[in-house]
Formats: structure tokens, sequence, C-alpha cells
């Protein structure tokens, strides 16, 4: 019980405290690959150590929509519209925030 309150305290402090933004940026293994706007709907594929992360972009929110990750917990985390999504066996990290930059549609290496 305890453990589901931690849970729920977690995610309401993450709600207040991380400011609504318009930029997502998408890591992958420590790099940034995207820096993407959330006011344009978009899919990306991000190539991670274990294959391709689809991250996509729909009415203002961002979600992963397929990992080759074993337990896929970063696709059950849904929309967000602030805060991060972490896929931590293909190292890819999606950010909703960050620098505000009109004039990058996308970043690649």
């Amino acid at each position: 019980m305890s453990l589901l309150f931690i849970s729920l305290t977690g995610f309401a402090a993450v709600q207040r405290l991380m400011p609504a933004s318009t930029t997502v940026t998408v890591e992958a293994e420590g790099r940034i690959v995207y820096r993407l706007s959330l006011l344009k709907d978009q899919r990306v594929k991000v190539k991670g150590p274990l294959g391709y992360t689809i991250v996509e972009i729909k009415d203002q929110k961002v979600r992963v929509v397929d990992s080759p990750c074993p337990k896929k917990y970063c696709v059950l985390q849904g929309w967000k519209d602030r805060g991060a999504i972490v896929c931590l066996p293909n190292r890819v990290v999606v950010t909703i925030g960050g620098k505000d930059d009109s004039q990058i549609d996308a970043i690649t290496g």
C-alpha cells in the first residue's frame, strides 16, 4: 500500500513541478537525436542498441508506440504531455520540456 502511495505522490509531484512545454527531446545512448515540436503530429524511429524505438507525437502529447525491449514499460506509460518516458534496455529517453527553440525541426546524428 505504501508503494502505491509513493508512486501516486511521485506522479503528482512531476505533474506540478514539470511545466508544460512544446518541445520534445529524444535521446539515444545519451545523444540528442531529435528535438521536435509537440504542436506537430509526427512519428520518428530512434535506433538504440536493441533496435528501433518508435515515438509518436499527436494532439500535443507524446508516447512510445513500440520498442524492442522485453517488458515494454516505455510503451505501457502511454501518452504524456510533460515529464519523460525512458526505455532503459534500448537506451532511449523522451523528454517533454527544455529549451524551446522553434527554429529546430529535428536533429540527426
